[in-house]
C-alpha cells in the first residue's frame, strides 16, 4: 500500500482541487495520502482545510514553519515519519495523475526498488481546463534528470533517515535520496514507458529572486550551495545525513514561546552582526535562546556619516540588509536547522527579526 505525500505552502486552490480530484478518480484506492501544510499563511490555511472536507482520504497536517524558508526534504519527512504503509510516493500539489497511476505504483512496487516517473508539461491555458486526463495536450515531458516525483519503500527511506534537510529553498533533495538510496541497496527505475502525470503550468518561481531584501524569504546561491552539498554526498558515498530527530519540526508550543521572547536591538554594523553569528551562535547551549531584530542604524544614512566617508574618517563599516539575510539564514538552514526558529521580514522591508534557542 502506498502513501502519497504532498509537500504543501500558499498555493492556489484550484491547483490543489484538481490534484486531489485526480486522487479521487483513481481506479484503485488503496492508498492513503498526507498533505503537509508547511506553513501556509492563515487566510490560505482555513481555505484549505475547508476543501479538504471534500475528499476524506487526505490526512492534513499543519505545521508551525511558516516563519522559517522552505524546506522540501522536511516537509516530506515530516510525513515518512508519519507513514505506516510500505511504500510512499513523493507528490507535487502541480500533478494531475491519470487514473490508474495507483494501480501501476502498487502493481510495481517492490521492497528494494524505488520507482521515478517523467510528468507531461501543460501550457498554462490547457492548465486551467477541465477535462479527462487522456484529453490533455502535453506541452513537453520532463526526462530521467528530473527525479522528483518519486515511490520508495518506507523502510529504506528510514534506514538512510529520510531527505538530507540540509537543503532548503530548491534544488538537489531529489538526486541526493536517489544516490543514497542506491548505497543502501535500492535499485531504481524509470518508469518511461507512459505519461502517468501531468503538470498544471506556474511561474517558474526561481526566477523570482531579488538583490534585494524580499519579503518572501530567500537566499542568494542556494541553488549552487545546494547542488554542491549534493556533490559532496555522493563522492563521500554517505547515506546517513541527518540527525536522529530526522522529520521532526517545531511545534506549536515552541512556537508561542519564541514569540513571546523579548527582542534585543541589533544594528547592521558589520561589528554586531559579526558577534552576533560568532561568538553568540557558538554560546547557544541548552535552554539558551537569541532573540533580535535587525535595523539600520540611522548613521549609515546620516548626511555626518558621508561627509565623514569623504572625507576618509574613521567610519563604522555596515552590510547591507540583504547581506545580513544571505548571512544568517545560510548560518541558520545549514547548521542550525534542527532547532526551534523563526524568521521574519517586516511588511516595508526594513528590518528582520530572529530568534531560535536550544
Amino acid at each position: 500500500m502506498i502513501t502519497v505525500i504532498y509537500p504543501y505552502r500558499n498555493r492556489e486552490l484550484e491547483r490543489v482541487r484538481r490534484s486531489l480530484d485526480s486522487l479521487k478518480n483513481q481506479t484503485d484506492t488503496n492508498f492513503k495520502t498526507i498533505l503537509v501544510d508547511y506553513g501556509s499563511d492563515e487566510t490560505t490555511t482555513r481555505a484549505l482545510q475547508e476543501l479538504i472536507k471534500q475528499y476524506p482520504f487526505v490526512d492534513y497536517q499543519y505545521l508551525f514553519t511558516g516563519d522559517q524558508p522552505w524546506s522540501r526534504s522536511i516537509a516530506l519527512n515530516y510525513a515518512i515519519r508519519r507513514a505506516d504503509t510500505e511504500y510512499c510516493f513523493m507528490a507535487d500539489i502541480d500533478m494531475i495523475f491519470a487514473p490508474d497511476f495507483i494501480a501501476f505504483a502498487n502493481l510495481n512496487s517492490r521492497p528494494d526498488q524505488g520507482l521515478y516517473f517523467p510528468v507531461g508539461f501543460l501550457s498554462e491555458e490547457e492548465s486551467l481546463s477541465e477535462k479527462l486526463y487522456d484529453h490533455y495536450k502535453i506541452k513537453f515531458s520532463s526526462t530521467s534528470e528530473a527525479a522528483g516525483m518519486s515511490l520508495f519503500p518506507t523502510e529504506k527511506l528510514h534506514q538512510v533517515r529520510g531527505y538530507d534537510q540540509f537543503f532548503h529553498f530548491w534544488g538537489s533533495e531529489d538526486n541526493d535520496i536517489h544516490n543514497r538510496l542506491k548505497k543502501v541497496g535500492c535499485t531504481i527505475r524509470f518508469c518511461d514507458d507512459k505519461i502517468r502525470m501531468v503538470h498544471q503550468w506556474h511561474p517558474n518561481y526561481r526566477q523570482t529572486e531579488t538583490r534585494k531584501l524580499n519579503r518572501e524569504l530567500q537566499l542568494s546561491g542556494v541553488v549552487e550551495l545546494n547542488q554542491q552539498h549534493m556533490w559532496f554526498n555522493r563522492n563521500q558515498e554517505l547515506t546517513v545525513v541527518n540527525f536522529e530527530n530526522w522529520g521532526i519540526v517545531i511545534s506549536e508550543t515552541q512556537y508561542k514561546i519564541l514569540s513571546t521572547l523579548p527582542v534585543q536591538k541589533v544594528t547592521n554594523k558589520k561589528s554586531e552582526i559579526e558577534h552576533l553569528l560568532t561568538a553568540r551562535f557558538t554560546k547557544l547551549n541548552e535552554g539558551t535562546a537569541i532573540s533580535v531584530r535587525i535595523e539600520e542604524d540611522p548613521f549609515h544614512n546620516s548626511i555626518k556619516y558621508r561627509l565623514k566617508k569623504i572625507l576618509g574618517k574613521k567610519v563604522p563599516q555596515y552590510y547591507t540588509l540583504k547581506e545580513i539575510n544571505d548571512l544568517i539564514l545560510r548560518q541558520v538552514v545549514t547548521m542550525y536547522g534542527h532547532l526551534p526558529y523563526t524568521y521574519k521580514i517586516s511588511e516595508n522591508c526594513k528590518s528582520i527579526e530572529f530568534k531560535i534557542t536550544k
